[in-house]
This record gives structure tokens, sequence and C-alpha cells, in this order.
């Protein structure tokens, strides 16, 4: 399954290359046909379940864990303290999904700027989006963060749509991070290193709210 998005950028390069090929151009025509086919890839969206007890936050995105631990000031005094980082590489499953169920209850976009999402500044002062869920389990948030080469940040939802664990929220193009805020009684089931996938590795359990 190929997320909508990825449509124009497999089929443009891989139209322009067959017409460069038809013509004896090969010089172009494979380079583009390279190009349509890694798009194929990139946007690729497969099926994810969260197999996991309904007490279990689900990883939001595909890639490599590069932070657990404090959050910054701002969602800290909102009660969530606890940060986990993952850095989507332009290997990886670029579509975003809910980590829990539950109803958006906040949206913020911030344009930024456009260091690399390894660097920690990047969760301050790139361009991302801030979005607030809440569910039985209580409260969390997530940051969208454009990496260095990204260049949009797609999200599917408003204010007061509920959407499934594990269903989409929305995706990066081309090389990203994605920050996920959980209550200080949050027990983190991961470690930096670690490999994750959207909607199916476990990262967090919570509490549910009484």
């Amino acid at each position: 399954m190929i997320a909508p998005e990825g449509w124009p950028f497999v089929w443009v390069p891989l139209g322009l290359g067959g017409g460069a090929l038809f013509l004896g151009w090969p010089w172009l025509g494979w380079p583009l046909v390279a190009l349509g086919l890694f798009a194929l890839f990139f946007f690729r969206n497969p099926e994810r379940n969260c197999d996991h007890g309904a007490e279990v936050a689900c990883s939001p995105a595909d890639g490599k864990v590069i932070v657990v631990g404090s959050a910054p000031d701002d969602l800290a005094e909102r009660g969530l303290p606890r940060q986990i980082s993952v850095f989507m590489s332009v290997f990886d499953v670029h579509v975003n999904r809910a980590p829990i169920t539950g109803e958006l209850v906040e949206y913020q976009y911030n344009k930024g700027r456009k260091f690399s999402a390894f660097k920690e500044k990047a969760s301050l002062e790139n361009e991302q989006n801030l979005s607030v869920w809440e569910g039985r389990l209580g409260r969390i948030a997530l940051k969208q963060i454009a990496g260095l080469i990204a260049r949009r940040i797609v999200f599917d939802h408003s204010v007061g749509d509920t959407v499934p664990r594990a269903g989409r929220i929305g995706l990066i193009r081309y090389g990203s991070r994605v920050d996920i805020f959980l209550p200080d009684d949050a027990q983190i089931l991961v470690r930096v290193g670690d490999r994750v996938h959207a909607g199916e590795s476990p990262l967090a359990i919570l509490v549910a709210e009484p």
C-alpha cells in the first residue's frame, strides 16, 4: 500500500523517465525511473496493528530511538515531563500513527528552521507541529519535526477528531523525527538505540485515569 500523497512523486518521474527512454535518452531516462522507484519505496504505507494491552502506548513512528529523557519545560509544566524521540531516516516508513486511542484536543504548527533532526535543538526550533491527544489513558502530546532535508509535514486531522491507536495521523517527507511526551507515571519500555515501528512497537505503559 502507498500513501496517497506519494503517487505524484511516483508517476511523474516514471512517466518522464519512460518518455526519455522511448526517445533514446537513457542518460536522463534511467535516473528518472530510479527516482520514481525510490518514491514508491519511500511512500510505502503498510498495515499496522498494536497487538498489546489497552494500557500500552505504541510508537508513532518507524526508526531509531534517539532520546529517552526529560521533556522541555513548557510540556513538563503541562503534566507531560517524559520524552521519547524517534528518528526516521529516508529508508524508514514515514507514515506516523497514533500511540493511543484518543481525541485531538489541541494542534499548533510552527514553520521553524531546518536543523538536522538528530540535533536536540531540532525539537525546539525546526519546522514542526504539536498535537495533544486525550483518551482513557490520559493525555499525551506528539511533535512531528521536519529534518534537514524534509520538505513537508502532513497532518490528517482537526481538533475534535478521534483516532484509534495505530491509526494514521500523517507523514513527513524525507528524513525527520517524532517526539512523544508522556505523564510522569508512564513506564518507559524502550532505550536509546532501539528500533521501533509505528503502530506496532510498545513505547510505554500508561496508567488509565480513574
